[in-house]
């Protein structure tokens, strides 16, 4: 099979297209021929060696997938053999033509949702889902999302809008921007700009919740817009170090809810019209490299995506 190898950490030129054995499943588990495979930032990262986790290399790098179970190892329905289903894999290995993958971490494709939009939904759709449920905004409340044009943050402007809620996206692009305001968010702000935080205070009075995936100097000003005991959910620090909640905030806790349910309640969504991730940029295996540089260049809107199609046996 081909598949993306990282050997030696660096820039995106360090991912590369090799050949590699097929997989074999063992015991519990099931082989995936996929045709569709996640990209997410916390990857550039890994493969620059500055992420949360190290890899140890040489690895194929790739946590969520979406295809067809092609084979089944030992303890595992027979019955799974060609049903498409969406799948994480422990966070390694889906940068290829086929995947290993627990068969208890299978979901199958809601009829009427693309393989496209199942990867989508996969990790982003389950962080998006939680963080909501967490933070739980209620109707009339601002709520502001950090990264309102990212894939998490587009779902997260959807589900606040879907409860009631007034969204403010902070972006930093104008089509990023527009990307918030045409999915429900009545206020878009440019939080490069030095002003935004002023235009943010005078239009909501204070913020009653707010969404931080990136930390940093973003962050702390986000946080410094919440009315007293105002909800942060904090999620990640892609612009910087994780935001402290402030004592006089009220720090948002993740659920205590298993991620796979998670992740099919979002998928549940967008097969009844309620969630719709943006596909910001698809690339084939082989653009590997391409793909994480936008990624990291900011210039994609939404999940950034890779495409495998494997290439028939030969006779």
């Amino acid at each position: 099979m081909r598949a993306v190898v990282l050997r030696r950490f660096g820039g995106p030129e360090a991912l590369v297209v090799e050949e590699l054995p097929d997989p074999v499943p063992g015991a519990g588990q099931v082989l995936v021929e996929v045709e569709v495979a996640g990209i997410t930032f916390v990857e550039t990262q890994v493969r620059a060696d500055r992420g949360p986790r190290r890899a140890e290399l040489p690895a194929v790098l790739g946590n969520g997938v979406a295809g067809t179970v092609t084979a089944v190892g030992d303890g595992v329905d027979p019955s799974a053999e060609g049903t498409r289903v969406v799948t994480t894999l422990g966070g390694y290995g889906g940068y290829a033509e086929l995947a290993l993958a627990g068969a208890d971490d299978l979901l199958p494709i809601p009829a009427g949702l693309s393989p496209e939009h199942a990867v989508a939904l996969l990790a982003d759709g389950r962080t998006a889902v939680g963080l909501a449920t967490a933070a739980a905004p209620r109707p009339g409340e601002w709520v502001l999302v950090e990264a309102a044009g990212g894939g998490v943050g587009s779902l997260l402007v959807q589900l606040a809008r879907d409860a009631g809620a007034r969204v403010v996206g902070a972006a930093s692009s104008a089509a990023k921007r527009d990307l918030a305001a045409s999915l429900g968010a009545e206020l878009t702000v440019d939080y490069t700009d030095p002003g935004w935080t002023d235009v943010v205070r005078e239009a909501t009075g204070g913020l009653d919740v707010v969404f931080d995936g990136v930390g940093g100097d973003l962050g702390t000003a986000a946080q410094a817009l919440l009315k007293d005991g105002g909800r942060l959910s904090v999620y990640g620090m892609a612009g910087g170090p994780m935001t402290v909640p402030d004592p006089r905030v009220t720090a948002v806790a993740w659920p205590a809810v298993d991620l796979r349910e998670l992740s099919g309640q979002a998928l549940e969504l967008a097969a009844a019209g309620r969630l719709r991730p943006t596909i910001g940029a698809t690339f084939p295996l082989e653009s590997a490299a391409e793909a994480h540089a936008a990624i990291e260049a900011r210039t994609v809107i939404g999940k950034t995506l890779l495409t495998s199609v494997r290439p028939p046996a030969r006779p």
